[in-house]
């Protein structure tokens, strides 16, 4: 069963890992507003056949006043403000820059939780956070730590924007306790309604003008979001979050590689330190250092368990040497 979870975790993680790429190749004749508003639109139907054909869609019948608030207010968050500007800055911004500042939201969450859920500020905590402080500091300068050489500051501040944005929408989400796939749903239906008003109040409406356009705007809403998440949320039922959780940190890697692919822009080797330092950070503040000890130690007893003589053996084998 782990094996069957973790082809599922690296198909997630392949297919978010596509983020970048298809932000940018998305954008050419659609802008940050009508992108999200198409991809979220096919996000919405993907999840909706699937929740459709699961019969999980009863699910909706069940939410209180209250529990259509909170999954509207973290589909603002999550599915539409850290979308929208995470596509801009795709579209306007250094791939590599733009991705390590993407990536700074699970060192935003050790910081919140604390604030918010009144969690404990452990050293772990810190340990992330100061990891997460360097790597951006190291994209800012790009490791002449003496200059501040970032090329859009505005936008790589648009960019922490958005990080934030999902950070809250995290540590929020552990508060409300709804059927994962059609909360999901919700989500990107919040976001379809937000990113059409917003569409309709900047150039207004628009469509995809190519046939690539149109095969960019869909594979990203069913497959990029959509599929892939239903597909995450299936594969958490049939494996432990802590197990499956350090995959997620894959994700720069992978998009790094997307990146080298598909973008001819100038890779420099302080963005690979910084890119480690993320993955360092997400890796510290996820996982729990003290069931792996147990753990651990668990199997280092069963091993001895395995190697020590049983009271059976011992008998017989005193028994053997008595007859000789």
């Amino acid at each position: 069963m782990k094996s069957i979870a973790i082809r599922n975790a690296i198909l997630c993680v392949c297919a978010w890992a596509f983020i970048p790429v298809v932000s940018r190749f998305g954008q050419t004749d659609l802008n940050n507003h009508q992108f999200l508003f198409w991809s979220s639109l096919f996000s919405f139907l993907a999840l909706f056949l699937v929740s459709w054909k699961s019969g999980r869609l009863n699910e909706l019948k069940t939410y209180r006043a209250r529990d259509w608030v909170s999954a509207s207010a973290l589909g603002f968050l999550g599915a539409y403000l850290y979308f929208l500007l995470l596509y801009q800055g795709y579209a306007e911004g250094k791939g590599m820059e733009v991705l390590v500042i993407q990536y700074t939201w699970p060192i935003m969450i050790a910081a919140l939780a604390p604030v918010i859920l009144k969690e404990t500020l452990g050293t772990r905590n810190l340990v992330a956070i100061s990891l997460g402080f360097a790597a951006v500091f190291t994209v800012l300068t790009r490791g002449h730590y003496t200059e501040f050489s970032v090329a859009r500051p505005d936008l790589m501040g648009w960019v922490g924007l958005g990080a934030l944005c999902f950070a809250l929408f995290c540590v929020f989400s552990k508060k409300i306790h709804l059927e994962p796939l059609t909360l999901t749903m919700v989500y990107f239906a919040v976001a379809t309604i937000a990113s059409f008003i917003s569409m309709m109040a900047t150039d207004g409406f628009a469509m995809p003008t190519t046939p690539q356009s149109w095969f960019i705007v869909i594979a990203t809403g069913f497959f990029v979001n959509g599929l892939s998440d239903a597909l995450w949320f299936w594969t958490l039922r049939q494996a432990p979050a802590s197990f499956l959780a350090p995959f997620t940190f894959m994700t720069p890697i992978v998009s790094t590689g997307y990146m080298l692919i598909f973008f001819n822009e100038p890779f420099e080797w302080a963005y690979t330190g910084a890119l480690i330092l993320i993955v360092a950070a997400g890796l510290v503040n996820t996982l729990d250092f003290s069931v792996l000890r147990e753990r651990a130690l668990r199997q280092r007893i069963k091993r001895q368990d395995q190697t020590l003589p049983t009271a059976k053996d011992a008998f017989e084998s005193t028994i053997a040497s008595s007859d000789s």
